[in-house]
Formats: C-alpha cells, sequence, structure tokens
C-alpha cells in the first residue's frame, strides 16, 4: 500500500512595520526595532492566530521577526522555533539607507540593480541567489517538519520574495517586480505537497 504524506500548509508572514520601514531604508541583518505601528501588526497577527490556529511558529532569529511572532505563540500557547536561514538578506552597502540615497551617490549602480537585483545586488551584499536558496532549503526543512500541520514562518520582505520566486518557478531576478512588496503582518499561504509547493493566497492582511 502507498503511503500518502498529507499537505503542510506554511503562513508566512512579514515581521511588523520598523523605523526605518516607515523611511524606505533598507534593514537586513542590522537589529531594527518595532515601532508602535508594528508592534499593533504584531498584535493583528496575534489575534488572526487565535482564530485561524496553527500547529508551530518558526522565525528568523532576528529581534523584529521573534517580537512579531510572540502574541500569535502567546495566544496559542507554543514556543517558537527559531531558523538562522530565514535571516534577512544582508544588503551591504545599502544597509540603513534608502534607495534613492543609494542612487544620488552611485547612480549607475542603482540603475544595473533595478534592472537585474540579482545580477548587480548593492556592493558588499549577500548574493541574492544564495539568499534565495538558503531560505527555500529552510522552508522545505519547516514544512517536512511538520507533515500535514499548519505552520505560521515570521521573517522578511526581500527574503520572502527570493524564496517565493525560487519555490514558484520564477526568475529570482524578476522578486522586485513580481512581488513589488509584502504587507507588514500579512499572511501569504504555501501549501507543500510530495516535493511541490502551490501558492494558496497572497499577503492578506490580519487585520
Amino acid at each position: 500500500m502507498t503511503t500518502t504524506t498529507p499537505p503542510t500548509t506554511l503562513l508566512l508572514a512579514r515581521h511588523g512595520q520598523t523605523v526605518w520601514h516607515a523611511e524606505n531604508r533598507y534593514a537586513g541583518v542590522s537589529d531594527v526595532a518595532l515601532t508602535d505601528t508594528g508592534r499593533a501588526q504584531a498584535e493583528a497577527l496575534g489575534r488572526w492566530a487565535g482564530a485561524h490556529p496553527v500547529d508551530a511558529v518558526w522565525t528568523s532569529p532576528v529581534s523584529r521577526a521573534v517580537v512579531t511572532a510572540e502574541p500569535a505563540c502567546r495566544a496559542l500557547g507554543l514556543t517558537p522555533h527559531r531558523e538562522p536561514d530565514l535571516r534577512e538578506c544582508d544588503f551591504g552597502a545599502v544597509e540603513g539607507r534608502t534607495l534613492a540615497e543609494f542612487a544620488a551617490e552611485n547612480p549607475e549602480g542603482a540603475a544595473a540593480f533595478r534592472a537585474d537585483p540579482v545580477a548587480h545586488p548593492f556592493p558588499g551584499a549577500e548574493d541574492p541567489a544564495a539568499a534565495a536558496a538558503r531560505g527555500a532549503a529552510a522552508l522545505h526543512r519547516i514544512a517536512a517538519a511538520h507533515p500535514g500541520e499548519r505552520v505560521l514562518v515570521v521573517a522578511h520582505n526581500t527574503l520572502f520574495r527570493l524564496i517565493l520566486c525560487t519555490l514558484l518557478s520564477i526568475p529570482v531576478r524578476d522578486y522586485r517586480r513580481v512581488f513589488p512588496s509584502l504587507r507588514n503582518a500579512a499572511v501569504t499561504e504555501l501549501r507543500f505537497t510530495a516535493g511541490s509547493v502551490g501558492l494558496i493566497a497572497l499577503n492578506v492582511p490580519c487585520a
């Protein structure tokens, strides 16, 4: 008899708004606190999780993701798991800055980034293709650890967009065009079944 592994649902949520995101600054490896709006978004995600229970919660190790997941964990009585490979990309020379500031200093570099952000990442930045690969592998591991379950995964905007392209067979260089932004604390639903991944919902507000 053939045993079929039940599908696993991963519910991806970008962390709440931070001080830098309110100013449209790149926040990658930096530890940036949530704003009051960001904390309210985290509480809304917690209420959503209470109404749509999950079996486990995984987060990036970066504090803004951990803090965003806390209300959901509290509502469900769960202890979050932390996955180092869900950390945000390192944006190198643009960390803490806006794209406009970078463009004023290096217009050619900004134009190349806009045309193909994977072939022409910011100076000193992590290779986006490598970030996409580590993030996608992390989600596959999480799905494999929770067969048939629903799992909330809280991490980051750029990493999630790179992962979505990888899992859905979209050219990674198109991540900024296909997925312009994931809203803070909105939910994107993926279904993992027998090695394949399907997109069920994208960027659904939880409040």
